[in-house]
C-alpha cells in the first residue's frame, strides 16, 4: 500500500515552549486522525519525550509532523533531526535506563514502545534523526 501525506507542519525545537507546541500540534493530528484517547496520549507522549530530548541534548533542532493515510487507516509520523553531539552507543539507549542527563533514561526506549514504527539513526558529531509513526487500529 502507499502511503500519503495528507498534512505537514514543520515546527522548530529552540525553547522548552517549543515542546508544548509540538505535543499540541500532535495531539491535534492524532485527534483528527481518529486516535482513541490512549493512542493520542501514546503518540503526544513519545513526541513530548523525544522532542525534550532535542532541547536537553542537542539545544534545537525540528521536528516534522505529519498526518498519514494509506487508504485503509490514518497515522501521525513525527521526524526529529537535530545536529547535537548524537548518540555514541543506540543499541544502550534503545535498552532503556541509560541516561546522559541525570534522568530515568527512558525517554527513547519509552516512546519506541508507545508506536507502531521507530528508527533512530546517530552519528557521534553530526546529530541524530529519530522517525516514528502511529496508525489508526482499523
Amino acid at each position: 500500500m502507499s502511503v500519503t501525506i495528507v498534512e505537514s507542519h514543520e515546527m522548530p525545537i529552540d525553547s522548552e515552549d517549543d515542546i508544548i507546541l509540538v505535543r499540541r500540534k500532535v495531539r491535534d493530528l492524532a485527534q483528527t486522525c481518529g486516535f482513541d484517547v490512549f493512542a493520542a496520549s501514546a503518540v503526544t507522549t513519545a513526541a513530548s519525550e523525544l522532542a525534550r530530548n532535542i532541547w536537553v541534548h542537542a539545544g534545537r533542532g525540528i521536528a516534522c509532523i505529519e498526518k498519514l493515510s494509506d487508504d485503509d487507516r490514518f497515522g501521525v509520523r513525527v521526524v526529529f533531526k537535530d545536529e547535537g553531539p548524537g548518540i555514541a552507543d543506540v543499541e544502550r539507549v534503545l535498552a532503556g535506563g541509560f541516561s546522559t542527563a541525570k534522568s530515568m533514561g527512558l525517554g527513547v526506549s519509552g516512546s519506541r514502545r508507545l508506536v507502531d514504527e521507530f528508527t533512530i539513526e546517530s552519528t557521534v558529531g553530526r546529530g541524530t534523526t529519530v522517525t516514528f509513526v502511529k496508525w489508526t487500529p482499523y
